[in-house]
Protein backbone atom coordinates (compact mmCIF):
# COMPACT_ATOMS: atom_id res chain seq x y z
CA UNK A 1 0.00 0.00 0.00
CA UNK A 2 1.09 3.38 -1.39
CA UNK A 3 1.00 6.39 0.84
CA UNK A 4 -1.75 8.31 -1.57
CA UNK A 5 -3.05 12.13 -0.76
CA UNK A 6 -4.34 14.97 -2.58
CA UNK A 7 -0.33 16.46 -2.89
CA UNK A 8 -0.43 19.81 -1.38
CA UNK A 9 1.00 22.53 -3.76
CA UNK A 10 3.55 25.36 -3.25
CA UNK A 11 5.80 22.41 -1.89
CA UNK A 12 9.69 22.77 -3.37
CA UNK A 13 9.95 20.29 -5.83
CA UNK A 14 13.97 19.10 -6.72
CA UNK A 15 15.63 15.86 -8.02
CA UNK A 16 18.12 13.45 -6.28
CA UNK A 17 21.22 14.14 -8.36
CA UNK A 18 23.60 11.91 -6.36
CA UNK A 19 23.32 8.83 -3.40
CA UNK A 20 26.04 7.51 -1.44
CA UNK A 21 25.87 4.50 0.43
CA UNK A 22 28.12 3.94 3.71
CA UNK A 23 28.48 2.00 6.63
CA UNK A 24 30.88 1.20 9.42
CA UNK A 25 30.81 -1.36 12.13
CA UNK A 26 29.40 -0.99 16.30
CA UNK A 27 30.30 -3.11 18.76
CA UNK A 28 27.88 -3.02 21.92
CA UNK A 29 29.83 -3.19 25.46
CA UNK A 30 27.11 -5.57 26.50
CA UNK A 31 25.14 -8.03 24.76
CA UNK A 32 21.27 -7.01 24.18
CA UNK A 33 19.45 -9.85 24.49
CA UNK A 34 15.83 -8.77 22.66
CA UNK A 35 13.48 -11.32 21.18
CA UNK A 36 15.33 -14.29 19.19
CA UNK A 37 18.21 -12.71 18.87
CA UNK A 38 21.19 -11.60 21.43
CA UNK A 39 23.39 -8.60 19.81
CA UNK A 40 26.74 -8.08 20.36
CA UNK A 41 27.20 -6.19 17.16
CA UNK A 42 26.38 -4.64 13.77
CA UNK A 43 27.02 -2.59 11.01
CA UNK A 44 25.28 1.08 11.12
CA UNK A 45 24.15 2.31 7.61
CA UNK A 46 24.74 6.21 6.16
CA UNK A 47 22.90 7.62 3.39
CA UNK A 48 24.49 11.14 1.36
CA UNK A 49 22.25 12.61 -0.68
CA UNK A 50 22.89 15.36 -3.04
CA UNK A 51 19.40 16.96 -4.21
CA UNK A 52 18.99 19.70 -6.60
CA UNK A 53 16.48 22.27 -6.05
CA UNK A 54 14.35 23.48 -9.62
CA UNK A 55 15.69 26.69 -9.20
CA UNK A 56 19.21 25.43 -9.69
CA UNK A 57 20.22 25.37 -5.30
CA UNK A 58 22.23 22.25 -4.45
CA UNK A 59 22.88 20.48 -1.08
CA UNK A 60 23.64 18.07 0.55
CA UNK A 61 21.96 15.83 3.29
CA UNK A 62 22.30 12.52 5.28
CA UNK A 63 20.59 10.15 7.46
CA UNK A 64 22.00 7.17 9.55
CA UNK A 65 20.30 3.57 10.99
CA UNK A 66 21.51 0.30 12.37
CA UNK A 67 21.61 -2.45 10.46
CA UNK A 68 19.85 -4.48 13.02
CA UNK A 69 19.44 -8.48 12.67
CA UNK A 70 16.08 -10.44 13.82
CA UNK A 71 13.66 -7.25 13.87
CA UNK A 72 12.55 -6.28 10.45
CA UNK A 73 12.60 -10.36 9.66
CA UNK A 74 12.95 -13.14 12.17
CA UNK A 75 13.15 -16.03 10.26
CA UNK A 76 15.50 -18.75 12.37
CA UNK A 77 16.89 -19.69 8.82
CA UNK A 78 18.69 -16.79 8.14
CA UNK A 79 21.76 -15.39 10.02
CA UNK A 80 22.24 -11.91 11.43
CA UNK A 81 24.52 -11.40 7.96
CA UNK A 82 21.71 -12.54 5.52
CA UNK A 83 19.74 -10.19 7.72
CA UNK A 84 22.29 -6.91 7.31
CA UNK A 85 22.39 -8.11 3.39
CA UNK A 86 18.49 -7.80 2.88
CA UNK A 87 18.64 -4.43 4.56
CA UNK A 88 21.50 -3.76 2.19
CA UNK A 89 19.45 -4.71 -0.53
CA UNK A 90 16.68 -2.67 0.29
CA UNK A 91 19.19 0.61 0.32
CA UNK A 92 20.01 -0.53 -3.47
CA UNK A 93 17.08 -1.00 -4.58
CA UNK A 94 15.56 2.15 -2.75
CA UNK A 95 18.95 4.22 -4.63
CA UNK A 96 18.09 3.06 -7.85
CA UNK A 97 14.26 4.27 -7.93
CA UNK A 98 14.73 7.53 -6.28
CA UNK A 99 17.39 8.22 -8.98
CA UNK A 100 15.62 7.67 -11.30
CA UNK A 101 12.79 9.58 -10.65
CA UNK A 102 12.10 12.97 -12.16
CA UNK A 103 11.52 16.55 -10.16
CA UNK A 104 9.41 15.95 -7.24
CA UNK A 105 8.36 17.38 -3.25
CA UNK A 106 9.63 15.45 -0.41
CA UNK A 107 6.79 14.30 0.49
CA UNK A 108 6.19 9.89 0.20
CA UNK A 109 9.36 9.16 -1.48
CA UNK A 110 8.79 6.34 0.25
CA UNK A 111 5.65 4.02 -0.98
CA UNK A 112 5.26 1.48 2.54
CA UNK A 113 4.24 -1.73 1.58
CA UNK A 114 3.71 -4.56 3.46
CA UNK A 115 7.13 -5.39 4.61
CA UNK A 116 9.67 -3.74 7.12
CA UNK A 117 12.84 -4.82 4.86
CA UNK A 118 10.99 -3.68 1.97
CA UNK A 119 10.76 -0.22 3.65
CA UNK A 120 14.00 0.33 5.37
CA UNK A 121 15.66 1.88 2.64
CA UNK A 122 12.82 4.41 1.70
CA UNK A 123 12.93 5.20 5.21
CA UNK A 124 16.57 6.09 5.34
CA UNK A 125 16.87 8.08 2.07
CA UNK A 126 13.71 9.89 3.08
CA UNK A 127 15.31 11.34 6.00
CA UNK A 128 18.38 12.29 3.92
CA UNK A 129 16.88 13.87 1.08
CA UNK A 130 14.45 15.86 4.07
CA UNK A 131 18.09 16.79 5.37
CA UNK A 132 19.20 18.40 2.08
CA UNK A 133 15.77 19.72 1.19
CA UNK A 134 16.08 21.27 5.11
CA UNK A 135 19.52 22.53 4.54
CA UNK A 136 19.04 24.11 0.97
CA UNK A 137 15.95 26.01 2.06
CA UNK A 138 17.61 26.94 6.08
CA UNK A 139 15.04 25.70 8.14
CA UNK A 140 15.03 23.41 10.63
CA UNK A 141 13.06 19.78 10.42
CA UNK A 142 10.74 21.55 12.78
CA UNK A 143 9.57 24.47 10.21
CA UNK A 144 9.81 22.25 7.08
CA UNK A 145 7.30 19.99 8.85
CA UNK A 146 4.83 22.50 10.30
CA UNK A 147 4.49 25.04 7.53
CA UNK A 148 4.01 21.46 5.25
CA UNK A 149 7.37 22.13 2.88
CA UNK A 150 7.48 18.63 2.88
CA UNK A 151 4.09 18.93 0.43
CA UNK A 152 1.43 16.44 2.60
CA UNK A 153 -2.18 17.12 1.70
CA UNK A 154 -5.42 15.57 2.21
CA UNK A 155 -5.35 11.84 3.66
CA UNK A 156 -8.08 9.54 4.79
CA UNK A 157 -10.29 13.13 5.71
CA UNK A 158 -7.36 14.72 7.43
CA UNK A 159 -5.96 17.90 6.26
CA UNK A 160 -2.27 16.79 7.10
CA UNK A 161 -0.95 20.45 6.30
CA UNK A 162 -2.94 22.07 9.31
CA UNK A 163 -2.54 18.87 11.53
CA UNK A 164 1.22 19.69 11.14
CA UNK A 165 0.84 23.20 11.70
CA UNK A 166 -0.33 22.76 15.30
CA UNK A 167 2.54 20.26 16.42
CA UNK A 168 5.03 21.72 18.95
CA UNK A 169 8.57 20.58 19.29
CA UNK A 170 10.13 20.04 22.98
CA UNK A 171 13.16 21.37 24.08
CA UNK A 172 13.08 18.55 27.23
CA UNK A 173 12.44 14.68 26.87
CA UNK A 174 12.43 11.77 29.05
CA UNK A 175 14.46 8.56 28.04
CA UNK A 176 12.84 5.31 28.57
CA UNK A 177 15.46 3.29 29.21
CA UNK A 178 15.26 -0.65 28.44
CA UNK A 179 16.16 -3.72 30.78
CA UNK A 180 16.94 -6.22 28.08
CA UNK A 181 16.97 -10.33 28.70
CA UNK A 182 20.41 -10.76 29.77
CA UNK A 183 20.92 -7.69 31.64
CA UNK A 184 22.16 -7.58 34.81
CA UNK A 185 19.39 -6.25 37.40
CA UNK A 186 21.90 -6.15 40.89
CA UNK A 187 25.29 -6.72 40.95
CA UNK A 188 24.64 -10.15 41.99
CA UNK A 189 23.61 -11.25 38.46
CA UNK A 190 27.04 -10.53 36.82
CA UNK A 191 29.16 -13.02 35.80
CA UNK A 192 31.84 -10.12 35.40
CA UNK A 193 32.05 -6.90 34.59
CA UNK A 194 32.56 -4.62 31.33
CA UNK A 195 34.66 -2.32 33.80
CA UNK A 196 34.38 0.84 31.84
CA UNK A 197 33.12 3.16 34.71
CA UNK A 198 29.77 3.18 32.47
CA UNK A 199 26.58 1.56 34.66
CA UNK A 200 25.70 -1.89 33.99
CA UNK A 201 23.56 -2.97 37.01
CA UNK A 202 20.09 -1.50 36.56
CA UNK A 203 20.62 -0.17 39.90
CA UNK A 204 23.57 1.78 38.85
CA UNK A 205 21.88 2.77 35.55
CA UNK A 206 19.04 4.36 37.80
CA UNK A 207 21.48 6.07 40.18
CA UNK A 208 23.47 7.59 37.02
CA UNK A 209 20.74 8.83 34.93
CA UNK A 210 18.19 9.15 37.10
CA UNK A 211 15.44 7.70 34.73
CA UNK A 212 11.64 7.59 35.99
CA UNK A 213 10.73 5.49 33.00
CA UNK A 214 11.64 1.87 31.66
CA UNK A 215 11.19 -1.14 28.70
CA UNK A 216 11.41 -4.07 30.34
CA UNK A 217 11.62 -7.33 27.73
CA UNK A 218 9.13 -10.05 28.54
CA UNK A 219 10.42 -13.74 26.89
CA UNK A 220 7.13 -15.61 26.37
CA UNK A 221 7.79 -18.31 29.40
CA UNK A 222 5.02 -16.82 32.37
CA UNK A 223 7.11 -18.33 35.08
CA UNK A 224 10.78 -16.75 34.16
CA UNK A 225 8.70 -13.53 33.08
CA UNK A 226 7.23 -13.13 36.25
CA UNK A 227 10.71 -14.36 38.22
CA UNK A 228 12.77 -11.66 36.11
CA UNK A 229 9.64 -8.74 36.82
CA UNK A 230 9.84 -9.15 40.23
CA UNK A 231 13.89 -8.98 40.38
CA UNK A 232 13.56 -5.50 38.20
CA UNK A 233 10.66 -4.52 40.47
CA UNK A 234 12.62 -5.21 43.74
CA UNK A 235 15.21 -2.26 42.60
CA UNK A 236 12.82 -0.02 40.98
CA UNK A 237 10.42 -0.14 43.87
CA UNK A 238 13.28 1.33 46.19
CA UNK A 239 12.40 4.96 44.05
CA UNK A 240 10.40 7.07 46.19
CA UNK A 241 8.93 8.85 43.24
CA UNK A 242 6.59 7.23 41.04
CA UNK A 243 7.99 5.51 38.12
CA UNK A 244 6.57 4.49 34.74
CA UNK A 245 7.20 1.25 32.48
CA UNK A 246 6.02 -0.31 29.54
CA UNK A 247 6.38 -3.88 28.43
CA UNK A 248 7.83 -5.05 25.22
CA UNK A 249 7.20 -8.83 24.25
CA UNK A 250 9.13 -8.35 21.31
CA UNK A 251 7.06 -11.34 19.67
CA UNK A 252 7.24 -13.78 21.94
CA UNK A 253 3.92 -14.60 22.48
CA UNK A 254 1.94 -17.12 20.15
CA UNK A 255 -1.71 -16.00 20.98
CA UNK A 256 -3.53 -13.06 22.73
CA UNK A 257 -4.63 -15.72 25.50
CA UNK A 258 -0.41 -16.27 26.36
CA UNK A 259 -0.32 -12.71 27.06
CA UNK A 260 -3.66 -12.59 29.47
CA UNK A 261 -2.37 -14.96 31.36
CA UNK A 262 1.02 -13.35 32.30
CA UNK A 263 -0.96 -9.99 33.19
CA UNK A 264 -3.28 -12.41 35.35
CA UNK A 265 -0.01 -13.68 36.82
CA UNK A 266 1.56 -10.56 37.37
CA UNK A 267 -1.65 -8.77 38.86
CA UNK A 268 -1.55 -11.81 41.18
CA UNK A 269 1.96 -11.58 42.29
CA UNK A 270 2.34 -9.31 45.59
CA UNK A 271 6.23 -8.19 44.14
CA UNK A 272 4.31 -6.87 41.36
CA UNK A 273 1.84 -4.79 42.71
CA UNK A 274 3.42 -1.50 42.39
CA UNK A 275 4.75 -2.47 38.69
CA UNK A 276 1.84 -3.46 37.50
CA UNK A 277 0.18 -0.09 38.64
CA UNK A 278 2.61 1.50 37.10
CA UNK A 279 2.34 -0.04 33.31
CA UNK A 280 1.60 2.45 30.66
CA UNK A 281 1.13 -0.18 27.79
CA UNK A 282 2.28 -3.78 26.66
CA UNK A 283 4.44 -3.37 22.89
CA UNK A 284 3.63 -6.13 20.19
CA UNK A 285 3.80 -9.37 22.76
CA UNK A 286 1.93 -11.86 19.77
CA UNK A 287 4.30 -12.71 16.51
CA UNK A 288 3.29 -10.55 13.68
CA UNK A 289 1.83 -13.16 11.93
CA UNK A 290 -0.94 -13.63 14.47
CA UNK A 291 -0.96 -10.31 15.66
CA UNK A 292 -3.64 -9.44 13.55
CA UNK A 293 -5.59 -12.30 13.75
CA UNK A 294 -7.69 -11.76 16.69
CA UNK A 295 -8.72 -9.22 19.23
CA UNK A 296 -6.97 -7.86 22.34
CA UNK A 297 -8.83 -9.16 25.23
CA UNK A 298 -8.50 -10.04 28.84
CA UNK A 299 -5.63 -6.88 29.48
CA UNK A 300 -6.84 -3.93 31.11
CA UNK A 301 -3.77 -1.79 29.66
CA UNK A 302 -3.44 -0.91 26.47
CA UNK A 303 -1.49 -3.06 24.01
CA UNK A 304 0.07 -1.24 20.96
CA UNK A 305 1.78 -3.00 17.76
CA UNK A 306 5.56 -2.18 16.52
CA UNK A 307 6.17 -5.34 14.67
CA UNK A 308 3.14 -5.87 12.91
CA UNK A 309 3.41 -2.07 11.76
CA UNK A 310 4.34 -3.26 8.44
CA UNK A 311 2.53 -1.57 6.05
CA UNK A 312 0.39 2.20 6.09
CA UNK A 313 -3.04 0.80 7.08
CA UNK A 314 -1.72 -1.66 9.74
CA UNK A 315 -2.89 0.90 12.57
CA UNK A 316 -6.14 1.20 11.52
CA UNK A 317 -6.15 -2.72 10.81
CA UNK A 318 -5.13 -2.83 14.29
CA UNK A 319 -7.17 -0.59 15.78
CA UNK A 320 -10.03 -2.21 14.54
CA UNK A 321 -8.77 -5.35 16.68
CA UNK A 322 -8.69 -3.11 20.19
CA UNK A 323 -5.14 -2.28 20.04
CA UNK A 324 -4.93 1.09 21.28
CA UNK A 325 -1.72 2.24 19.69
CA UNK A 326 1.47 2.18 17.50
CA UNK A 327 5.21 2.69 18.43
CA UNK A 328 7.29 5.87 16.22
CA UNK A 329 10.29 4.18 15.15
CA UNK A 330 12.43 6.06 11.38
CA UNK A 331 13.33 2.68 10.11
CA UNK A 332 10.01 2.09 9.13
CA UNK A 333 9.35 5.72 7.80
CA UNK A 334 9.02 9.40 9.25
CA UNK A 335 6.25 10.21 7.13
CA UNK A 336 4.26 7.11 8.63
CA UNK A 337 4.78 8.28 11.47
CA UNK A 338 3.34 11.76 10.82
CA UNK A 339 -0.01 10.54 9.39
CA UNK A 340 -0.50 7.98 12.21
CA UNK A 341 -0.08 10.62 14.79
CA UNK A 342 -2.65 12.46 12.72
CA UNK A 343 -4.80 9.20 13.30
CA UNK A 344 -4.47 9.22 16.64
CA UNK A 345 -5.74 12.92 16.86
CA UNK A 346 -8.74 12.50 14.35
CA UNK A 347 -9.81 8.99 16.30
CA UNK A 348 -9.69 10.80 19.50
CA UNK A 349 -8.89 10.16 23.40
CA UNK A 350 -7.37 6.37 24.19
CA UNK A 351 -5.41 6.52 20.96
CA UNK A 352 -1.62 7.09 21.17
CA UNK A 353 1.78 6.48 19.94
CA UNK A 354 4.72 5.59 21.41
CA UNK A 355 8.60 6.39 20.79
CA UNK A 356 10.75 3.04 20.55
CA UNK A 357 14.44 2.66 19.87
CA UNK A 358 16.67 0.18 17.09
CA UNK A 359 19.81 0.86 19.36
CA UNK A 360 20.20 4.11 18.18
CA UNK A 361 23.56 5.52 17.60
CA UNK A 362 24.78 8.89 18.97
CA UNK A 363 25.14 11.27 15.93
CA UNK A 364 22.49 11.76 12.80
CA UNK A 365 20.43 8.29 13.64
CA UNK A 366 19.78 9.18 17.24
CA UNK A 367 18.64 12.95 16.63
CA UNK A 368 16.58 12.74 13.58
CA UNK A 369 14.60 10.32 15.45
CA UNK A 370 14.23 11.89 18.42
CA UNK A 371 14.00 15.16 16.65
CA UNK A 372 10.24 13.01 15.20
CA UNK A 373 8.96 11.89 18.39
CA UNK A 374 9.36 15.66 19.57
CA UNK A 375 7.52 17.15 17.21
CA UNK A 376 4.95 14.41 17.45
CA UNK A 377 4.28 15.47 21.22
CA UNK A 378 5.45 12.46 22.99
CA UNK A 379 6.86 13.34 26.63
CA UNK A 380 9.02 10.10 26.81
CA UNK A 381 10.80 7.60 24.42
CA UNK A 382 13.28 4.82 24.52
CA UNK A 383 16.52 5.50 24.27
CA UNK A 384 19.13 2.14 24.44
CA UNK A 385 22.14 2.97 21.80
CA UNK A 386 24.27 5.14 24.50
CA UNK A 387 23.84 2.30 27.60
CA UNK A 388 24.58 -0.86 24.70
CA UNK A 389 27.61 0.96 23.48
CA UNK A 390 30.19 3.22 24.77
CA UNK A 391 28.96 6.58 23.19
CA UNK A 392 31.29 7.66 20.04
CA UNK A 393 34.09 5.80 21.37
CA UNK A 394 35.92 4.65 18.70
CA UNK A 395 35.12 7.44 16.28
CA UNK A 396 36.87 10.60 14.66
CA UNK A 397 38.14 12.54 17.38
CA UNK A 398 36.97 15.32 15.24
CA UNK A 399 33.69 14.11 14.96
CA UNK A 400 33.15 13.89 18.36
CA UNK A 401 34.26 17.24 19.32
CA UNK A 402 31.97 18.32 16.02
CA UNK A 403 28.93 17.11 17.40
CA UNK A 404 29.64 17.87 21.18
CA UNK A 405 30.21 21.59 19.63
CA UNK A 406 27.36 21.42 17.51
CA UNK A 407 25.04 20.21 20.43
CA UNK A 408 26.34 20.48 24.05
CA UNK A 409 22.55 20.23 25.42
CA UNK A 410 22.61 16.68 23.70
CA UNK A 411 26.02 15.62 24.62
CA UNK A 412 28.87 15.79 27.30
CA UNK A 413 32.34 14.51 26.86
CA UNK A 414 33.10 11.75 30.07
CA UNK A 415 34.61 8.37 30.48
CA UNK A 416 36.97 9.39 27.37
CA UNK A 417 34.56 9.73 24.67
CA UNK A 418 31.40 12.09 23.83
CA UNK A 419 28.19 10.37 24.70
CA UNK A 420 24.91 11.32 25.68
CA UNK A 421 23.76 13.01 28.78
CA UNK A 422 21.08 12.61 30.29
CA UNK A 423 20.32 14.10 33.95
CA UNK A 424 17.40 13.42 36.15
CA UNK A 425 16.13 10.83 33.15
CA UNK A 426 16.04 14.01 30.59
CA UNK A 427 17.78 14.41 27.52
CA UNK A 428 17.83 17.97 26.58
CA UNK A 429 17.30 18.71 22.83
CA UNK A 430 16.74 22.42 22.32
CA UNK A 431 19.56 22.45 19.85
CA UNK A 432 17.62 20.03 17.75
CA UNK A 433 15.92 22.82 16.40
CA UNK A 434 18.99 23.99 13.65
CA UNK A 435 18.83 24.26 9.71
CA UNK A 436 18.83 20.71 8.31
CA UNK A 437 16.83 17.56 9.86
CA UNK A 438 18.57 17.85 13.40
CA UNK A 439 21.97 18.06 13.19
CA UNK A 440 24.13 20.97 13.07
CA UNK A 441 27.12 18.53 12.67
CA UNK A 442 28.08 15.60 10.12
CA UNK A 443 29.69 11.98 10.93
CA UNK A 444 33.39 12.13 8.84
CA UNK A 445 32.75 10.17 5.90
CA UNK A 446 36.45 9.17 5.22
CA UNK A 447 35.75 6.78 8.30
CA UNK A 448 33.73 4.72 6.55
CA UNK A 449 33.47 1.94 3.53
CA UNK A 450 31.37 2.05 0.64
CA UNK A 451 28.50 -0.48 1.25
CA UNK A 452 28.55 -3.68 -0.75
CA UNK A 453 25.53 -4.54 -2.19
CA UNK A 454 25.26 -8.20 -2.69
CA UNK A 455 21.55 -7.43 -4.49
CA UNK A 456 20.34 -4.51 -6.01
CA UNK A 457 17.23 -5.08 -5.15
CA UNK A 458 14.67 -5.55 -2.13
Amino acid sequence: MGMPHSPSRGAPRFRVAAIDLLERDVKLRMPFRFGVVTLTEAPQAFARVRIRLEDGREAEGAAAELLAPKWFDKDPALSNEDNFDQLRASLGGAREQYLAHEARTAWAHSSPSRGLVENYGPALLDRALLDALCRALGVSFYRAVQTNLVGAGSFEGMDLGAFFASLKPRVTIAARHTVGMVDPITAGDQQGRVGDGLPETLAEVVARYGHRYFKLKVGGDLRADVERLAAIASVLDAMQAPYHASLDGNEQYEDMQGVAALWAAMKAEPRLRRLVDSVLFIEQPVKRQRALEARVEGIDKPVIIDESDDALDAFPRAKALGYRGVSSKTCKGLYKSLVNRARCAAWGEGYFMSGEDLTMQAGLALQQDTALVSLLGLTHLERNGHHYVNGMAGLPQSEQDAFLAAHPDLYERSHGAVRVRIADGMLSIGSLDCPGYASAALPDWNSMREMKLHKESA
